[in-house]
């Protein structure tokens, strides 16, 4: 307890370091498209290919289990979409990229702490914290909305070429239910919460690159530890923001 308050602490110290007004602008905003690029753009392919599965699979699972003639059978497409708007393209996409971004950002910023980059960057007078965490953090939120509506567009064609091939559901019915009782509240509700999401993966794994101590070793470890705090920092913000934004 008292050294997870201890690490607590020093988070939130390194944030306040790490949130500062860039001295040099044009610096940060050449390392924010370098950021931009590296962790949200190098990302698209994997959200593509995921969503499109998982589109496919929510859409067979959900008629495979409708075999009542009581249930319309539009309401395969009004389940699928309401479970990639609401929880897929935001809480499960940002669990996943947590394990590729969130390794990313640790083991770089932790390497270059081992092999004591970080000690000449504040030797030379300059807010490491701020030059290095601040653009990925920035970055990672930027473009974290255009990843959820990648997923939610594709995962939705996943459905939709599932309906193509059976399974007890037609595309003209599947495309009625996309479109039944439509809230676009869900969307910006999505969009909001990957925000926050994005905020959480990028400073946690930010934090634990920064504050390796040893060798490569302890980068690995510092890596995995920061997926894992991740992944649990997320689900705790999922509960929180559903119960604030939905009920």
């Amino acid at each position: 307890m008292i050294k997870a308050l201890h690490q607590l602490g020093d988070y939130v110290l390194l944030m306040k370091k790490a949130i500062a007004i860039p001295t040099r602008w044009n610096m940060f905003f050449k390392q924010l498209v370098k950021e931009i690029y590296k962790l949200g753009v190098d990302s698209v392919w994997i959200v593509i290919v995921i969503s499109i599965f998982i589109g496919t699979v929510i859409a067979i699972q959900i008629s495979l289990n409708i075999s009542s003639p009581l249930i319309p059978m539009f309401t395969i497409g009004y389940t699928t979409r309401e479970i990639i708007l609401l929880e897929f393209s935001s809480s499960i996409m940002c669990l996943i990229l947590a394990g590729k971004v969130g390794s990313n950002i640790a083991s770089e910023i932790g390497t270059m702490r081992v092999t004591e980059q970080i000690d000449a960057m504040e030797m030379m007078g300059v807010n490491s914290a701020n030059f290095l965490i601040l653009p990925k953090i920035a970055g990672l939120m930027i473009f974290i909305p255009v990843l959820v509506i990648f997923s939610m567009t594709t995962g939705l064609a996943g459905g939709i070429a599932a309906s193509y091939t059976g399974g007890g559901m037609t595309p003209s019915s599947f495309e009625f239910g996309l479109q039944y009782y439509f809230n676009s509240y869900y969307i910006t509700y999505s969009i909001i919460k990957s925000i926050v999401y994005a905020f959480i993966i990028s400073s946690i794994a930010s934090f634990f690159g920064y504050t390796v101590k040893g060798g490569s070793l302890m980068v690995g470890k510092a890596s995995t530890n920061a997926v894992v705090m991740s992944s649990i920092m997320i689900l705790m913000a999922d509960v929180l923001l559903t119960h604030i934004m939905l009920t």
